[in-house]
C-alpha cells in the first residue's frame, strides 16, 4: 500500500513530522516497507528557457537549441522532440545527472556534428509518467533555474506500508489515517458526503440473477460529462504510487480505490447493450476482452457483470474493453457493489488476475458505506467532468454486518503480557471507532464498526439479510450455530486484545521467554518416529545401498509374494504392469536387482524403508525395513568370495532390531517364513512365541525363476510397526560385579532336527540368578558321531554377586543347566 504524505494529511489533521508518522506506523502494526524521496531523484533537473531553436544542419528530425538554465550560460542542446521551439519553457538536465526514465547518466557530446551540452526532458524520462510524445512544457511564469521538483511540488514523500491479509480497511489512505489518529498522532477529519438530488431517471437498472453472485449493488448515471485528462494533482498522486493516469473517469475510480479503499467501476452508457446490467455466475461459452487486453472465459464459479450482449466484466476484479470510458464518453454509469470475498479471491486465483480492486474486495469492504461512497464518487465526477446525476438503482440488500465483541480485562495481562489499564484499553477501542455497549470492572462489550470485518467473524459480516449459513446434512443447526458463535466470541476477544496492544505499541510488550520444562530439551521425535531413520543408518553402514522403488507392481509379480486382493488393485495405474499395491518391498527390490544384473552388475545389496500393503486401510499399510542381497560377497583380502546365504540376511535383520533397543536374549527363531522364502533356509525372528518382528532367508528358486533372475538371492523384512518401544533405562551408575566371572564350555549331543535356539532358551531359564550369558560357539557333524546326531557347544558365563563361588556351587549350577537342557531337548552331555 502506497500513499504520499500530503495525501495522508487530507484525512489526518496532524502536526507530526514524517519521522514520527513512520515510527508510529511501525509500532501499531502497519510496517513501513520504505519511503521514496522523489525530490532527491529529481534534484538535478532545472526549469529551462529555450532561447533559440533551429533545424539541425545534418538531421531532418532533430533541432539545435540554445537553452538557458538560469546560470547565465547558453547551452547547446540537440533535441528530437516535435514540440521543441523557441520561447518555450521546459525541464533540462545537465551533464552528470542520472535520468531515471532511461537509466543513463548524462554526458556532454556531439550529435551529428552539433555539440549537445544538456538534455530537455519528457515526463517518462523523469519517471513521472508514460508521456514521451514531446518534452515537458511549463507555463510562462515558471522561474528559470528553479529546481523542477520544488516548482512542481514533487517534494512529497511516498510512503509504502505492508498490510496484513486481515486488514482490508488499511488498504485505504483514510484507514491508515484513522489508525494514526487512534494512536494519538492527530485528528481524523470528518467525511460525510451529502446526497445529491437526481435530475433524471436512471437509464440502466441492476438485476441480481443469483444471490451467490452479489450481496448488494448500487448504481447511478451521470450525463453531460466531458472526459479528458484528470487534474494535475490527481495525476501526480496516482503517478507517485505507480499508477498510470488514463483519463478523468478512470482516474477517479483508481483514486477512490486507494483514497477510501472502495473499488468502483464506470460503464459508458452508450456502449451498454440493453437497459439492464446483470450480476450472475459465468456460463458455458462466456468470453470477454478485459481492459488489460487479455481475453477471459469465466467459469460457473465466477461472478460476472453482463448486459444483453454478454459478459462485460469479471466482477470486482477487472472490467471489459467494450464498455470502457474514453474521450467520447458523454454519459457514465457508476457501479458500487458488495461481493462475497472468498468467491472473489478464488476467481482471481483461478484466472491469475492481480488487481487493486481484487486485493480490496477479497479482504472485505465496508458494507455500511455503499451509499456514501456512491454519493462521493458522483460528486467528484461532476466536479471534474461536469454533468448531472440520475436516480440511484439498487439490487440486493445491505448485509447484517452488526456484531458485538467482549474483552475481559484480565486477558490483557494474562494473554497479552501487557499492563494496559482497563480505562486505557476502552479508550483505545473507542478511538478506533468501537462503540461501548456495556462496561464494568471485569470486561467491556463493544459494537464492532462496519469497516472492521476482520473482528469476530467475516462470515457474519457478509451474511446477506440475516440469512443463516448452509449447514451440512446430519448436523443439528442449533448446535452448529452455538458452536460457531462460541468460536467467534473467542476469536473476537483475541482481536480486541490485539487492537489494544498495537495502539499501545507492539514494541512496548515485554519479551518473555517460554518456560523451560527441564535442563535438557525433549527429543523432537519419539522412538517410534525415529525407527525409519535409524534403520536406514544401520543398513547403510552394513554395505547396503538405499533404493526408492514404486509402491505398486504387476499383479502377476505381486502374487508370488502374497495375496493380491481386489481392494489393493490400482484403478488408474501409470503403466499396465504397475496395477497392484506391493505385498512387500522385497518384490520391487528383487526387480531392481534383476535390472542391475541384466546390465552387468550381478552382485548387488539393496534396502528400502517403505510400506507393505496388506489392506486398503491405514492399519493395512505396514512400515517395513527390507533388504536384498543378490550374487556374491564383495572381494576382500581376508576371506574368499562366496554366495550370500540366509545367515547374511539374518545378520542384517538382527542388526536393525538390536539398534532399535531389543536384546538378543529376548529373540527367538522359528521356521515359518512366508512361501516366497526357501522352506529350509529361512526363518522368522520373534519376541516371545507369538510376536513376529522380522523375516529372513533365501528367496524361493521358483520366485527367482519366474522373474528371470539367477540366484541365489537372500532377503529380510523388519516389521517396524511391531517392534515394541524400548523401556526407559536407569541413568544411575552401571552395576559392575566385584567378582570374577566363571566360564564353562558344554558340548551336547542332540538330534540334527533340534534347533540350537531350544538349547539356548533352556539354559537361560535354568539358572537366572547366576547365569550372565550363554551363547552357541560350535556345531559339529561328522563320522565320529552317530547317524542323525550333531554336537552343539555352548559357552556358559556365571557371575557371582555376593562372594566368590566354591567348586561345589559351580558344579551345582552347571548340573542344573545340563539337566534343563536334557529335559527340554533330549540332549546328552558329551564327555
Amino acid at each position: 500500500m502506497k500513499f504520499t504524505l500530503s495525501w495522508l494529511r487530507d484525512h489526518l489533521e496532524t502536526e507530526a513530522t514524517l519521522e514520527q508518522i513512520l515510527a508510529t506506523l511501525n509500532t501499531i502494526g502497519l510496517e513501513v516497507e520504505g519511503v521514496e524521496d522523489r525530490a532527491a531523484a529529481l534534484a538535478p533537473f532545472r526549469v529551462a528557457y529555450v532561447v533559440e531553436a533551429e533545424q539541425h544542419p545534418n538531421a531532418d528530425r532533430l533541432r539545435a537549441l540554445k537553452v538557458d538554465v538560469g546560470d547565465g550560460t547558453l547551452r547547446s542542446v540537440v533535441c528530437g522532440a516535435p514540440n521543441a521551439r523557441a520561447g518555450m519553457k521546459g525541464v533540462a538536465a545537465l551533464p552528470g545527472a542520472f535520468v531515471p526514465g532511461t537509466g543513463i547518466t548524462l554526458k556532454a557530446g556531439e550529435i551529428r556534428g552539433v555539440k549537445s551540452e544538456a538534455m530537455m526532458l519528457s515526463s517518462r524520462e523523469m519517471g513521472l509518467g508514460d508521456d514521451h510524445n514531446g518534452i515537458v512544457e511549463l507555463p510562462e511564469d515558471a522561474p528559470v533555474g528553479t529546481p523542477y521538483a520544488e516548482y512542481a511540488g514533487l517534494g512529497d514523500p511516498v510512503i509504502e506500508i505492508s498490510v496484513t491479509p486481515n486488514r482490508g480497511d488499511a488498504l485505504a489512505v483514510r484507514g491508515v489515517a484513522r489508525d494514526l489518529a487512534a494512536a494519538g498522532l492527530g485528528t481524523l477529519k470528518p467525511w460525510s458526503p451529502e446526497p445529491l438530488a437526481p435530475a433524471y431517471p436512471t437509464p440502466l437498472e441492476w438485476v441480481i440473477e443469483d444471490p451467490r453472485a452479489c450481496i448488494q449493488v448500487l448504481g447511478r448515471a451521470i450525463r453531460g460529462v466531458t472526459n479528458g485528462p484528470s487534474p494535475q494533482w490527481m495525476q501526480d498522486r496516482l503517478t507517485a504510487i505507480g499508477l498510470r493516469p488514463i483519463n478523468a473517469l478512470v482516474d477517479i475510480t483508481n483514486y477512490f480505490t486507494f483514497d477510501l479503499g472502495r473499488p468502483l467501476h464506470v460503464f459508458d452508457v452508450a456502449k451498454v447493450k440493453g437497459r439492464t446490467l446483470t450480476m450472475r455466475l459465468g456460463r458455458e461459452g462466456d468470453e470477454y476482452l478485459a481492459l488489460n487486453g487479455k481475453t477471459y472465459r469465466p467459469t460457473p464459479e465466477d461472478i460476472v457483470i453482463a448486459d444483453e450482449a454478454g459478459v462485460e466484466s469479471l466482477a470486482a476484479i477487472i472490467g471489459g474493453e467494450s464498455t470502457g470510458c474514453d474521450e467520447t464518453t458523454r454519459e457514465v454509469f457508476i457501479e458500487c457493489a458488495l461481493f462475497d470475498p472468498v468467491r472473489i479471491a478464488l476467481t482471481g486465483r483461478r484466472h491469475g488476475v492481480h488487481s487493486d480492486a481484487r486485493a480490496r474486495n477479497e479482504r472485505g469492504l465496508d458494507p455500511a458505506a455503499q451509499r456514501a461512497m456512491l454519493e462521493a464518487a458522483t460528486r467528484m465526477v461532476m466536479q471534474l467532468c461536469g454533468g448531472e446525476p440520475s436516480t440511484v438503482t439498487e439490487a440486493g440488500a445491505e448485509p447484517a454486518w452488526q456484531r458485538e465483541a467482549t474483552l475481559r480485562f484480565e486477558r490483557i495481562a494474562g494473554l497479552g503480557g501487557s499492563g494496559v489499564p482497563p480505562e486505557a484499553a476502552v479508550n483505545s477501542l473507542e478511538r478506533l471507532g468501537f462503540s461501548v455497549l456495556a462496561h464494568d470492572a471485569a470486561e467491556v462489550t463493544v459494537a464492532v464498526p462496519s469497516w472492521r470485518n476482520d473482528i469476530a467473524s467475516s462470515r457474519s459480516a457478509y451474511r446477506a439479510g440475516g440469512t443463516e449459513l448452509t449447514q451440512e446434512p446430519g448436523i443439528d443447526p442449533a448446535r452448529a450455530r452455538a458452536a460457531a458463535e462460541g468460536a467467534d466470541a473467542v476469536e473476537a476477544e483475541c482481536d480486541l486484545l490485539e487492537e489494544v496492544l498495537r495502539l499501545e505499541g507492539l514494541n512496548a510488550i515485554p519479551a518473555v521467554s517460554l518456560p523451560a520444562e527441564g535442563r535438557l530439551p525433549l527429543p523432537s521425535l519419539t522412538p517410534r518416529q525415529s525407527r525409519a531413520a535409524l534403520a536406514r543408518r544401520v543398513l547403510a553402514s552394513r554395505g547396503l545401498q538405499e533404493a526408492v522403488t514404486f509402491g505398486f507392481t504387476a499383479r502377476a509379480t505381486a502374487s508370488f509374494f502374497g495375496e493380491t486382493p481386489e481392494s489393493l488393485r490400482v484403478e488408474n495405474p501409470i503403466a499396465a504392469d504397475l496395477d497392484q499395491m506391493r505385498p512387500t518391498p522385497v518384490a520391487t527390490l528383487l526387480q531392481a536387482a534383476g535390472r542391475n544384473a541384466a546390465r552387468g552388475y550381478p552382485d548387488v545389496s539393496l534396502f528400502e524403508v517403505g510400506a507393505s500393503y496388506a489392506a486398503p486401510t491405514p492399519e493395512g499399510q505396514l512400515a517395513t525395513a527390507a533388504g536384498l542381497r543378490l550374487g556374491r560377497t564383495p572381494r576382500h583380502w581376508s576371506e574368499a568370495q562366496r554366495a550370500f546365504d540366509a545367515l547374511d540376511a539374518k545378520g542384517d535383520a538382527l542388526a536393525v532390531l538390536l539398534s532399535l533397543g531389543l536384546s538378543p536374549a529376548a529373540l527367538s527363531v522359528t521356521t515359518d517364513a512366508p512361501g516366497y522364502y526357501h522352506p529350509g533356509r529361512s526363518g522368522v525372528l520373534r519376541s516371545g512365541p507369538k510376536l513376529p518382528l522380522a523375516r529372513f532367508g533365501e528367496l524361493h528358486p521358483r520366485v527367482l525363476s519366474a522373474l528371470g533372475i539367477d540366484g541365489p538371492a537372500v532377503a529380510f523384512e523388519v516389521l517396524l510397526d511391531s517392534v515394541p518401544e524400548p523401556k526407559r533405562k536407569n541413568k544411575a551408575a552401571p552395576d559392575l560385579a566385584a567378582f570374577q566371572p566363571v566360564r564353562r564350555d558344554l558340548a551336547f549331543l542332540v538330534d540334527s532336527t533340534v534347533q540350537a535356539d531350544a538349547l539356548l532358551r533352556a539354559a537361560r531359564n535354568a539358572e537366572r540368578n547366576l547365569l550372565a550369558e550363554v551363547s552357541l560357539f560350535d556345531r559339529y557333524a561328522g563320522d565320529r558321531l552317530p547317524e542323525g546326531k550333531v554336537s552343539l557347544a555352548l559357552e556358559v558365563v556365571l557371575q557371582p554377586r555376593e562372594r566368590t563361588l566354591t567348586d561345589a556351587e559351580i558344579e551345582a549350577a552347571i548340573a542344573k543347566i545340563v539337566a534343563a537342557v536334557t529335559k527340554a531337548t533330549g540332549a546328552t552331555l558329551r564327555g
